[in-house]
């Protein structure tokens, strides 16, 4: 056989060999073989992740997806409680193969994977409704007057940093959250996602929106993995895919999602 052919074929072999290696190797493989899929959440994102203290159980629309993922896969579902500060570093520590959506940020991407987005978000302020008189678009918040409260850990607190440079940002640990500051007078302005904020002004009545002209920094929502893991990825950018194309993802938004 000629020597070109058996260079071809020598490293066709190779190939083979690193992509079977791959696949044992793969968190998905591992997944399957312990018959267990776990996942990082934080319980206090509502819709998407709210635990009852009580039971120590997780509802939401997050949930319900890690659910349907788990039952495709065949295993076990194992909830691993988190925070928004510690979210990352429970990926790369391997304390959870899969984490219930966060925002794709270019910070995050250095340091982990995403899969494919499945839901999108904005950014808006909120204060008291006794205070729309006083804030009534983005640069009346920027003053030094100000105290903006934000969830440490999270995109927006990256974000209220280039928002507000004259404000005072004032990052609250979980389990604590940044509104929580505005209903105690301590701070006048919160910032979190559209999503959130729809939900929070029906809990709490003494809040309200900061009537905007237009919400800030559009994100992606997406599962979190750990980086160089392409058989995982492929297969959960190719489950929300199928999910997504029979309707799966539009049933839970009518289950869950705020309709004002």
């Amino acid at each position: 056989m000629p020597t070109k052919k058996i260079i071809i074929f020598t490293v066709l072999a190779l190939l083979l060999a690193n992509s079977a290696i791959a696949q044992s190797d793969s968190r998905l493989h591992k997944i399957l073989q312990s018959g267990e899929l776990r996942v990082g959440t934080t319980g206090d994102w509502n819709p998407m992740t709210v635990r009852d203290p009580g039971t120590n159980s997780y509802k939401g629309f997050d949930i319900d997806v890690v659910t349907e993922l788990a039952k495709d896969l065949g295993v076990k579902l194992k909830f691993v409680a988190t925070e928004w500060k510690t979210l990352i570093n429970g990926i790369v520590a391997d304390k959870y193969d899969i984490s219930t959506s966060a925002s794709v940020t270019p910070q995050r991407i250095r340091t982990v994977g995403f899969t494919k987005s499945y839901y999108q978000i904005s950014t808006v302020p909120l204060t008291l409704k006794k205070n729309l008189g006083q804030f009534k678009d983005w640069e009346d918040i920027n003053q030094p007057s100000v105290t903006v409260a934000v969830t440490l850990g999270t995109s927006q607190e990256q974000q209220v940093k280039k928002f507000f440079p004259s404000a005072s940002i004032r990052s609250i640990e979980a389990p604590a959250r940044d509104f929580h500051e505005v209903l105690a007078g301590r701070a006048q302005i919160s910032v979190t996602s559209n999503l959130e904020a729809a939900m929070l002004i029906q809990a709490h009545s003494q809040l309200a929106i900061v009537p905007v002209s237009e919400s800030r920094t559009p994100a992606d929502l997406a599962f979190i993995v750990k980086q160089g893991d392409q058989v995982w990825l492929n297969f959960l950018d190719h489950w929300i895919t199928i999910k997504q194309n029979r309707g799966f993802f539009k049933m839970l938004k009518a289950k869950w999602m705020p309709t004002n």
